[in-house]
């Protein structure tokens, strides 16, 4: 299910520091299932060997366009014709400069000049000086490569080499990883919106306890990341978890149950589709005490009183959108037992045409899971598999029920 899986992946470094972050980038390309040609600008090599991206790689590095390695002395057009991407990381200044100019004075140049623009993508991960990076020379030739069909990652912001702090830095390894995968993911969820609610709900005793649930959120922040890479529009409501947000989704972190409904509400009118993943606590304190409640030695035990909370997803799935058709919604189920008579019942409970089952609390804050897919026809597992991987299942699934829903 790894977008990367079989690619061919041309890595080219130009100069700077940023190289070591390229050295990681190499070994995650090639865990994700891809194969990577290392080529290197004479320059890079002044900053990490071609032993080292050699060692990684697996694969001899290539530098010079006069490599005796390949019989026509053309490796500009050799290596280029293999590649299902060029991916430059770092792409310094001088190097975005000899893009925009056309220029081709070495093979790593020559070979981005060479690739057949209608099929080879080239992708860009800038790195240099903040300065560098702001100056109106460097956002023209940006312009213009941009123009010319090459895809700029963007940059990172934090401290530099030179002892600056600001734009410029080159995207972490992961983050060049995830725009990589998200950029080869099938785009079968373009055009769609999407509104997700994931990890648990928070629901305060007093100001420094409350109530809440070991729900993790990484099953719906997976799902979340797999549909912005199959191009869907993404709004993630997210209760109190500590989990980096997913590129390119728009995040609403929240801490009760009534918070998540209030968030839901204000951003469910444009989405195509609903998904339920939070674990939303079902009661929370009728009371909330302004002050820490504290023991006074008397060994009396405070009486809490509890209201019902507000069910998210009945709320959503009874709406008018979604009873006719116009909202799909998902929802989630961690039993402790009988999974899939729970499961089923709460279906038809919540009115939904699609309710996800999982085991818990064994599943929560784990890297994997096994999920249970209940509809009106019946049942199907989805074996168990890295939530990752999971949530790239479960958006595939989404789409062809979409696909095959009247009038979508």
């Amino acid at each position: 299910m790894n977008a990367l899986a079989g690619k061919h992946v041309v890595l080219g470094l130009s100069g700077g520091v940023a190289c070591y972050k390229s050295a990681h980038l190499c070994r995650l390309l090639t865990k994700a299932g891809a194969t990577v040609q290392v080529v290197m600008t004479e320059a890079a090599e002044h900053f990490i060997t071609p032993v080292t991206m050699q060692a990684l790689s697996g694969r001899t590095v290539y530098g010079s366009q006069w490599d005796a390695r390949e019989p026509n002395n053309m490796p500009h057009i050799n290596l280029s014709r293999e590649a299902d991407a060029i991916v430059i990381a770092p792409c310094s200044a001088d190097f975005i400069a000899k893009l925009a100019q056309g220029r081709a004075d070495e093979l790593l140049s020559l070979m981005c000049l060479a690739r057949p623009i209608d099929r080879i993508p080239l992708l860009l991960a800038p790195a240099m000086n903040r300065e560098m990076w702001a100056h109106p020379a460097t956002q023209r030739n940006l312009a213009q490569v941009a123009a010319d069909g090459a895809l700029v990652l963007g940059v990172g912001v934090g401290d530099q080499a030179c002892g600056e702090t600001g734009d410029g830095r080159m995207l972490e390894p992961e983050e060049l990883l995830e725009d990589l995968q998200a950029f080869f993911a099938p785009k079968v969820l373009r055009g769609k919106k999407l509104l997700i609610t994931a990890g648990p709900t928070f629901e305060a005793i007093d100001p420094v306890r409350g109530i809440t649930n070991l729900s993790s959120g990484k099953m719906g922040f997976a799902i979340a990341a797999a549909a912005q890479a199959a191009g869907a529009e993404v709004t993630l409501v997210a209760g109190p978890v500590h989990l980096p947000t997913p590129r390119g989704v728009q995040r609403i972190n929240v801490q009760s149950a009534q918070q998540m409904l209030a968030a839901v509400q204000s951003q469910v009118g444009p989405a195509d589709v609903f998904i339920a993943t939070a674990a939303v606590a079902d009661w929370r304190p009728a009371n909330t005490a302004d002050q820490k409640i504290k023991k006074d030695g008397s060994g009396e035990v405070p009486a809490l009183a509890f209201v019902e909370n507000p069910d998210i997803l009945a709320t959503v799935a009874q709406s008018a959108r979604a009873q006719s058709g116009a909202l799909y919604c998902v929802g989630f189920a961690a039993e402790s037992h009988d999974l899939l008579q729970h499961a089923m019942a709460k279906r038809l409970r919540k009115d939904v045409p699609l309710l996800v089952g999982n085991i818990g609390p064994a599943t929560f804050g784990q890297d994997d899971n096994a999920l249970l897919l209940v509809d009106a026809q019946g049942h199907r597992e989805l074996p168990r598999a890295p939530k990752t991987e999971l949530g790239v299942q479960l958006v595939q699934e989404l789409a062809r029920r979409l696909a095959a829903a009247p009038g979508r």
